[in-house]
């Protein structure tokens, strides 16, 4: 099938239409309507420095029901021991500004271009993204960040500097998930690290259903507050 062009209208094509590998369409911008609409159909931006911005809905795809999530033992004693002081909404650009820097990242050409952290750091600033944030000694040792529309939260990205603070994160992000009655979190592609946490794949029809279910408005959030 052919990777569709964006024009400056605001208009992506079915995501039906994607490649094998989930590529569906090139160009257009990363201004928060155009954003916003491509994650309420379950497409997201993905491009490395010297490519044109990339558009993908990729089948299947990873996702976390809250009530799923599985709490491994030894992460359950790192969280009830203080290891890390969690909080949100504090520091998003620096949390993905260290995303964007994480080991291997920089060499391989990492996604997370200037131009990405300014859109979503404005996607932040209008009250749709949204960072977890692991903090030891006052010193950010991991966390992540996402976008989240009515009870839905798109997973983009997370890191660590100190062992099991990305995980710590998580659990932080499915605790707060559940205190805002949050449906579906969803992980993208599938990694052998995510399946632990308990999480499962979708086909691409059945994320779509999720969305339509989950997603009747997209109306900006106050900044989080952890419970």
């Amino acid at each position: 099938m052919p990777v569709f062009r964006l024009t400056d209208a605001l208009i992506f094509p079915n995501p039906e239409f994607a490649e094998p590998d989930g590529l569906l369409a090139i160009g257009g911008d990363l201004s928060p309507s155009r954003l916003i609409m491509a994650y309420t159909q379950g497409i997201f931006p993905w491009f490395s420095e010297d490519d044109p911005t990339l558009w993908w809905s990729p089948t299947p795809r990873l996702v976390l029901f809250p009530d799923e999530f599985h709490l491994p033992k030894r992460l359950r004693r790192t969280i009830t021991a203080g290891t890390f002081t969690v909080t949100a909404d504090t520091a998003f650009a620096a949390i993905i500004a260290a995303c964007a820097t994480a080991s291997g990242r920089l060499e391989n050409g990492t996604w997370i271009t200037a131009e990405m952290q300014q859109a979503y750091c404005r996607l932040h600033e209008l009250g749709f993204a949204h960072s977890i944030e692991c903090w030891q000694e006052g010193r950010l040792a991991g966390g992540l960040y996402g976008v989240c529309l009515d009870q839905i939260f798109f997973g983009e990205s997370m890191f660590t500097r100190v062992t099991d603070a990305s995980k710590v994160a998580l659990a932080a992000l499915v605790k707060q998930a559940l205190h805002l009655n949050l449906a579906m979190i969803d992980c993208q592609m599938t990694t052998e690290h995510l399946l632990r946490f308990g999480t499962r794949e979708l086909s691409r029809e059945m994320f779509q259903a999720q969305l339509d279910a989950h997603i009747s408005s997209c109306l900006p959030q106050q900044k989080w507050r952890l419970p």
